[in-house]
């Protein structure tokens, strides 16, 4: 929306929530979120026709186009619980919208939702009406960005993509929404369908990059196993361009608030509409994920003598991938849970993520990351054999290892020998992101392990890793 205010000066934005801390933070000088660019976008356009509210009713009724935002998170009980989207918090919003409308509506879906959301919606809209005769049309405009290039993805989209009925009313809400991205987007990245496909869009979208990457840390294991180098071997596919490079970096696993949610979502559709093998297809990428980052705390428990009880490990990076401060469903969660399982004492660093998210992260429930704070039940605390370090030479001074978890730049220009030296002996380092040069930490005295790269010999002499 920031960069709608920014792009369209005689637009009037206004961004309202429930939340009056969220609020108060929007209108801060430190916004909530980390997102390169994002403050600056903010800055320019707060006050003059960029605004923030608690005022939910006033600002939705005065509204020609409403877009809704609001969290759908995976269900934790009941039908579906594990799999489908749970619609509560977009059903409160469609009910706010009829209940203060008194013209007719353009109402924006900018949530990923299961297919055919718009239909339940256009339902509740319809019925619970307060203003007389009003008439909505539902768009689906799901947001294709990527965290932490976010920004620049808005400048400079791949498309923009907007659904709407195949009526007379439907189209002309599609070409009212159009008109307003076309002041920055060539028409041709301008893409309109009818509002299922634009549904399902976004979710085969997530669904296909979490693939990817499920698919090259499968490759990943087979390298280690037979002395292949995955880096190698993906630059070698990569040049296919069929395929093509982006994504097919070997990692610890993939994590952020959509790839697991959005693909549990999409299995449950498929069950749902009495397709099993394709449900059981894509599940598959989320078994994947989950195994390679069991695979990870394995490898570093089987190295270090087959146990790290009372053993200090550091874990460098948080985050799901660097450049964004947003830990949810982030690998380094089931990483640092294994190492606590096995009883290891665990120093966490991330430029980004506070120690309140990182403990919060430890001890909250699956799946209850998506819902407000004041709904987040915890689960009994394993975060006391966990401490947050204000920099990576802290966090591994006295560590026996130090594990990558996030890729971020300034991990590839650490001081390592000083690291090094003020470590227990022997030193291990775990990359999990392929960050560092092994070879030359080898040279320094380390025991390496970097995902999907050839063993060396220490690695080689321990037991497989199943």
């Amino acid at each position: 929306m920031a960069v709608i205010a920014l792009k369209c000066p005689d637009v009037e934005v206004v961004v309202v929530d429930i939340s009056a801390p969220r609020i108060e933070g929007w209108n801060s000088e430190r916004l909530p979120i980390y997102e390169p660019g994002l403050d600056d976008v903010v800055r320019q356009c707060r006050g003059r026709n960029l605004f923030f509210s608690t005022d939910v009713e006033r600002h939705v009724a005065d509204a020609g186009i409403v877009f809704v935002s609001v969290n759908t998170p995976t269900k934790t009980r009941g039908l579906g619980a594990g799999k489908a989207a749970d619609l509560t918090y977009w059903e409160s919003a469609a009910r706010i919208i009829a209940d203060v409308s008194r013209s007719d509506k353009i109402v924006v879906e900018k949530s990923t939702v299961p297919v055919k959301t718009a239909e339940a919606i256009e339902k509740i809209l319809a019925h619970n009406s307060k203003g007389g005769n009003i008439r909505y049309q539902i768009l689906s405009n799901p947001e294709f960005l990527a965290e932490g290039t976010a920004i620049q993805d808005l400048f400079s989209p791949d498309r923009v993509l907007i659904g709407g009925r195949e009526t007379p009313e439907g189209r002309a809400a599609v070409a009212a929404l159009k008109s307003i991205y076309a002041r920055w987007v060539p028409d041709d990245r301008i893409i309109t369908t009818n509002l299922w496909s634009a549904e399902l869009s976004k979710l085969a979208a997530n669904a296909f990059l979490a693939q990817r990457i499920s698919s090259v840390n499968a490759i990943s294991a087979l390298c280690e196993a037979t002395g292949a180098d995955v880096a190698e071997v993906a630059n070698s596919i990569g040049k296919d361009s069929r395929i093509g490079p982006r994504f097919l970096s070997a990692s610890v696993g993939f994590g952020g608030s959509c790839f697991q949610k959005d693909i549990l979502n999409l299995v449950y559709i498929c069950e749902c509409y009495g397709l099993p093998e394709v449900a059981n297809y894509w599940r598959q990428v989320i078994r994947i994920n989950d195994y390679q980052k069991s695979r990870f705390v394995n490898r570093v428990v089987s190295t270090m003598f087959n146990t790290v009880a009372g053993k200090k490990v550091a874990v460098l990076g948080f985050a799901f991938k660097k450049d964004t401060g947003d830990t949810r469903e982030t690998p380094a969660i089931d990483v640092c849970k294994g190492l606590v399982g096995d009883k290891a004492v665990v120093s966490i660093y991330d430029p980004q993520v506070t120690e309140e998210q990182v403990q919060r992260d430890l001890v909250m429930n699956k799946f209850d990351w998506d819902h407000p704070r004041h709904l987040q039940p915890m689960s009994p605390s394993s975060a006391k054999h966990v401490a947050v370090s204000w920099d990576a030479y802290e966090a591994a001074r006295g560590a026996h290892a130090v594990c990558i978890l996030t890729e971020w730049d300034e991990f590839r220009r650490l001081d390592y020998q000083r690291m090094y030296d003020a470590m227990h002996k022997p030193a291990f380092l775990f990359d999990g992101r392929n960050v560092v040069d092994p070879d030359k930490l080898r040279r320094i005295g380390f025991v390496v392990y970097s995902i999907g790269k050839p063993l060396d010999h220490w690695l080689r002499d321990m037991p497989a890793v199943a």
